[in-house]
């Protein structure tokens, strides 16, 4: 008993020996990389101090979704309610609304607009003349560097009763109206000008992708009788599967987050109907009619379901294709 005794002593002195020899190794390579390549830690350094301010440095007061947060009394002064803002969002009037808005508009995103820079960067890649094939890359790129700001006015702008897009409906007997006063046509709307805006600049991972397919597999299917067409479906779109899978699940993991700043310019109390999203209703309730705690949960409630949704497709994902993001 004493010689079995001993030696799991010594087989946990050597086994924390070993340890420590790993962590010390660990640092030492830790702060060589760092010396290496200290400049590029030094460009990280912005990225990191954003999200430690506006993303992470917010969820330590994530606390007041369970309070009637008053800014006079503060956190520690607050009456705690618990689940009284959630049950009060579920069983209020805009819910279904909001939730069926910002899930149809994603989805119609994901099923529009999501395969159209893949389309795009395959057409751009099988161009064969560089000169031209860099200027419809320029072209495909520049929408994308227009102000959100100004092209949300533009499209409003083009779509008055007056607008370029009536002038050209006029042509067909269409009546005149104010198609961003349109509910209905609020949905096409915000998808069509996100596709004509972003298509371009989604493709430029696409295209980087592209780059990296050996050539060798162009000209062993080029031999085989390959057309290029064939050649596109066969060689080039399964070497950008990988990527294509990352970014879908990315995406479907923000199926419940919609880029508030544009569905806010658009949108009008005429177009709440199909418009308003959980991102501008927790605007409205926790800025202009400040009701912090109430607004506080809705967001709770939308980041929790959207992690959710992360998870379960980078799990799906790993065991129907074997790639995923962690």
């Amino acid at each position: 008993m004493k010689r079995e005794r001993s030696g799991n002593e010594r087989g946990s002195i050597m086994r924390r020996e070993k340890k420590r020899k790993q962590e010390e190794a660990f640092a030492l390579r830790l702060k060589k990389d760092f010396i290496r390549y200290r400049y590029i830690y030094l460009m990280l350094l912005p990225v990191v101090i954003y999200y430690a301010v506006f993303c992470y440095g917010p969820m330590s007061k994530i606390v007041i979704a369970f309070q009637n947060f008053k800014p006079a009394l503060g956190i520690s002064g607050s009456k705690w309610v618990g689940m009284k803002y959630f049950i009060d969002f579920f069983t209020g009037p805009y819910a279904w609304r909001l939730i069926r808005n910002t899930l149809l508009l994603n989805i119609l995103q994901i099923i529009l607009a999501f395969p159209v820079p893949i389309i795009l960067a395959l057409l751009i890649n099988e161009i064969q003349c560089r000169p031209y094939k860099k200027l419809v890359q320029t072209v495909s790129y520049m929408p994308h560097f227009i102000s959100l700001v100004v092209m949300c006015s533009l499209l409003l702008t083009f779509s008055r009763s007056d607008g370029i897009f009536n002038d050209f409906l006029a042509l067909f007997g269409v009546e005149r109206s104010n198609l961003m006063a349109n509910a209905k046509l609020f949905r096409p709307m915000y998808v069509l000008s996100g596709i004509w805006q972003e298509a371009g600049w989604g493709s430029i991972i696409y295209l980087a992708t592209l780059s990296t397919i050996d050539p060798g597999l162009y000209e062993a299917a080029t031999i085989d009788g390959a057309s290029r067409f064939q050649r596109m479906l066969y060689v080039s779109f399964p070497g950008l599967v990988p990527i294509i899978i990352v970014q879908l699940i990315m995406r479907v993991g923000n199926i419940l987050t919609m880029g508030f700043e544009k569905v806010f310019l658009l949108y009008n109390p005429l177009t709440y109907d199909t418009a308003d999203i959980i991102s501008t209703y927790i605007y409205r309730q926790g800025l202009e009619l400040t009701n912090y705690s109430y607004g506080t949960a809705v967001g709770l409630f939308n980041s929790a379901v959207n992690l959710l949704i992360l998870v379960l497709a980078n799990r799906l994902s790993r065991k129907a294709t074997g790639e995923s993001l962690w």
